[in-house]
């Protein structure tokens, strides 16, 4: 072999070595992968995070949906006779929380909540009362504005709602006002609003000549009692 063939193999040799080292420095293939695996866990908290501020603005929204429902179908109840003053069961109550519990089942409402309905009347005076009341969910709240009978015997109870400007009920009518208590509940691991309590109120006037005297039951239909606090229908 000639002597420069032998001094030509260590040459080529380093050539090839520093071409493979331009390659390297070159080769930018494997940066995307890189800045993905630093930048993901932040897009994914942050989407997370968007996420479950979302959800708690729909939770608002749906407590306040239930809270205007209950108090609609609540105004509502009632025989449909004409000709004498509607009266209300237990049974059309205990149908306004299972309308209830239909649209809040995804949200648990009974079981991390509570909803309260007052009848607001004329106490006969100069002043309010809460003529009946009715109440289910697990949750331990209670109407803000008093129990059944507040008002019946004086004329210091002003109505329910904003102090300043409270709601009242006409002489020979009634209010149905509605309180929703609610606790949120996460969706995802950034608890950033668990825990947080959710309060909403309602009311309707009582859409027909009611007899406002008593809640009938005839059937034996179980009561929605205030001092009963269970997620379960009333039995």
């Amino acid at each position: 072999m000639a002597i420069k063939d032998l001094i030509k193999k260590p040459a080529d040799a380093v050539r090839s070595k520093a071409t493979l080292l331009r390659s390297i420095v070159r080769d930018n293939s494997a940066v995307a992968m890189v800045e993905f695996a630093f930048t993901a866990p932040i897009v994914l908290g942050l989407g997370m995070m968007g996420t479950e501020t979302a959800y708690f603005t729909i939770t608002h929204m749906q407590m306040s949906q239930i809270a205007m429902q209950v108090a609609d179908n609540a105004s509502r109840v009632g025989e449909t006779d004409v000709l004498t003053e509607r009266k209300i069961y237990e049974s059309d109550i205990n149908g306004t929380f299972v309308g209830a519990e239909k649209l809040g089942d995804r949200y648990s409402i009974y079981e991390r909540g509570r909803i309260v309905v007052s009848s607001l009347q004329h106490n006969g005076d100069d002043g309010q009362m809460i003529a009946w009341q009715r109440c289910r969910g697990a949750k331990q709240a209670a109407s803000k504005y008093g129990v059944e009978g507040v008002g019946a015997d004086n004329n210091s109870f002003v109505g329910m709602g904003n102090p300043s400007k409270p709601i009242t009920a006409t002489s020979g009518t009634a209010v149905m006002f509605v309180e929703v208590f609610y606790t949120y509940n996460s969706l995802t691991p950034f608890e950033l609003f668990e825990g947080r309590e959710l309060e909403y109120t309602a009311a309707f006037n009582v859409r027909d000549n009611r007899d406002l005297t008593q809640i009938y039951n005839t059937d034996g239909d179980p009561v929605a009692s205030c001092s009963v606090y269970s997620a379960d229908r009333p039995v």
